[in-house]
Parts: C-alpha cells; structure tokens; sequence
C-alpha cells in the first residue's frame, strides 16, 4: 500500500499551467495569499482517489480555462504506482495505473486518501447529503468497493423514481429494481455501520488535543433492516406512499449520520464554530489512525486551511500527531508563520499567482 506521493505534476489543471512537485514521505506545508492556487494543488492529489475530488467538480470545470484544451494530473506514489488521471474537454475523466487504463474504483487500491475543505466546517449544522457524503468517503477509503454500492444504489433508484413520477403501478416492473436496490442497500449499511464501529475504536484510548464523538445512524421514518430481503419488502411496503409523492421516501439514500461531543454529551450541531471543527478534524485523524492499523501504512491526509478555528496550542498538536503517524499530510495556509511548530519535519511550498496563472516553489529551511 502507497504512504506518499514521491511527485506530483500538473498540467494546465485549474490555475496551473504547469506545476511539477519532487517530494518525500514528509508532510506538505502548503503556504500563499487566498486565491494564489493552493487548494487547487490539494485537489489534484484528491483526483488520485475514486470520485470528484474535494471539490465536487465536473472534469470540464477543472481545465485551465485560457487554453482550455483539457487537463492531467500525473502522480508517482510510493509502492510504486504510476498514476494518471485527466480529461479532454467534453469528454468523462479517464485513469491509467502503471500505464493501463483502469475504472476509477481501482484508484482506492493504491491510494487510500482522507481530506477536511472548508465547506465541510458547517457539515453538522446543514442538510444530512453532506453528512452521508462524509460518511461514505470514510467507508470508501477502508473498503474501495462500497463506491460501487452507492453507484449501484443511486442508479437503480432513478430508475424507480422515473417509474413512480409516471405514475407506473404494475408491480412487475418494480420487483426486480427494488430486488438490486436492496442487495446494494444491504451492502452500503452494513459498510456505514463497520466504519462507524472502526472510527469509535480508533478513539477509545487514545491521547489526542482533539475531541471524542459518539457517532450513529438515524433514519427520519423507519428502522432500516439489516438483510436485503427484508429491505425489498419494505421497498414494496412503501410503494403507495412513494407513488403519492413521485420518489423513494426510504432507504440508505435518507440516513443521517449523528455526532454527540462524548466529554460535553451535546449534539455536534449545538456545538461552538471551534469545538465542531476540532470533532471533524479528531474524526478524520481517527479514520487515518484505523487506516494504518488496518492497511500498515498511513492515508494520505489532505487539510485545506486547516489553521482555520484553531488556536495555536491545537495546530501544534495537529502537526505533532501527523507526524507521530507517519503521514505524508497536504496542508494550506495564507503564510509561513502558520506551519513553524512543523519547521523541517515538513516540506513546504510557497504559492503565487500572476496574471491568472498558479506558480509553486520548494522552500528549504535548512
């Protein structure tokens, strides 16, 4: 299993025209003004795992806009694997691993890959789809094939959506999609609740600066059960009710994942701004510790302006415990003064931006 990308290049992907990074296993301090082209690094590393990236974008939207002639992000992790991923304008993301084209499913088998962006600050306070998002990038990065549950989930849903929008009520033609929805269903959950068990393990007994949660599922109507049998039947069970209101009302699609703050006993959502960014970080640093246990080597940690709602004491502790794991951590900030307490345990990157165009430079401190 990969512990660090050993170089990293770019090509005319977002603000970066071209951008060639030589590393080591060190963390990645990450320092320039807003707007210079950091987060845009982060994302390229991100594109070496299954999905859309941190940001969630369509492959169009990640090609330099002033050539627009598509983009590649080309990476060597240490294993080693050669990874290239990229898009001509138009068309879908290809992969290639070690020079053969492969689905983006493989990517999870040589890259395990966790990540904290900004948007994910207000993730207890706003709708439950970025919760299960969450959730599912966790599942994703010990088990690479529950991506494909949820593709499998997703797509035989719409299916049924467009039969109950049409108002379509002969059975027949629901059986046999509610049959593959519950078989992926079953999947999915039984991977969220193993996730959830692992991440609570991960906590228990260890001496961290972050917070512990106590995490769970709800459903908003009903229990879900755990066979997909059971699930069918109740898919079945709720075809009224679904055909009255045009979409599926129940399933893994509507879970909600919860969070209580363990030492306060309250809800992460009535937590402070602060006290709900150190639970995201402590989670997503207790999902790298499971990693390493389980795989033997540590994810690859992706932390956009991680300084954010973080007082000194707490971001010298979050750079103690990176490093104390192992992990070749990918960090943004607006200045230098931000990553001392790391000093030469790192490598750092300095960032500009002229006339549109992203340029990055290896600092030595030494």
């Amino acid at each position: 299993m990969t512990t660090h990308v050993v170089d990293l290049t770019l090509s005319h992907f977002r603000s970066h025209r071209r951008t060639k990074l030589d590393l080591d296993a060190r963390p990645v301090a990450i320092y320039g003004p807003n707007g210079a082209g950091k987060t845009n690094i982060l994302e390229a590393v991100s594109l070496l795992s299954p999905g859309r990236g941190l940001r969630r974008a369509s492959a169009d939207d990640l090609q330099r806009r002033a050539e627009a002639l598509g983009w590649k992000v080309t990476a060597t992790l240490s294993g080693p694997h050669q990874v290239e991923t990229s898009a001509k304008p138009g068309e879908a993301r290809q992969v290639r691993i070690d020079g053969k084209t492969s689905p983006q499913v493989a990517l999870g088998r040589v890259a395990r890959i966790v990540w904290l962006v900004p948007s994910m600050d207000r993730l207890w306070i706003e709708g439950a789809d970025g919760r299960r998002r969450f959730l599912d990038r966790i599942a994703m990065s010990f088990m690479p094939d529950h991506a494909e549950a949820v593709l499998k989930y997703e797509k035989t849903m719409r299916e049924r959506n467009r039969l109950l929008k049409d108002m379509v009520r002969d059975a027949h033609w629901y059986t046999a999609l509610e049959h593959q929805m519950a078989e992926a269903g079953e999947n999915i959950m039984r991977n969220r609740r193993a996730v959830l068990a692992r991440l609570q393990a991960a906590q228990t007994g260890t001496e961290t600066a972050f917070p512990a949660a106590e995490l769970g599922l709800i459903h908003p109507e009903t229990d879900l059960p755990d066979n997909a049998d059971a699930l069918a039947e109740q898919f079945s069970d709720c075809r009224r009710n679904d055909l009255r209101a045009g979409r599926t009302l129940i399933g893994p699609h509507r879970v909600d994942l919860t969070a209580i703050y363990s030492a306060k006993g309250v809800p992460a959502a009535q937590c402070s701004t602060g006290e709900q960014k150190a639970l995201l970080i402590s989670l997503v640093l207790s999902n790298a510790r499971a990693l390493t246990e389980d795989t033997g080597a540590p994810p690859l940690i992706l932390l956009d302006e991680v300084s954010a709602h973080l007082d000194s004491g707490r971001r010298a502790a979050l750079y103690d415990e990176i490093c104390t794991l192992g992990a070749q951590a990918w960090m943004t900030g607006t200045g230098p003064e931000l990553f001392e307490d790391l000093g030469n345990r790192a490598q750092h990157v300095k960032v500009t931006e002229t006339g549109g165009e992203s340029t990055a430079v290896q600092k030595d401190l030494s």
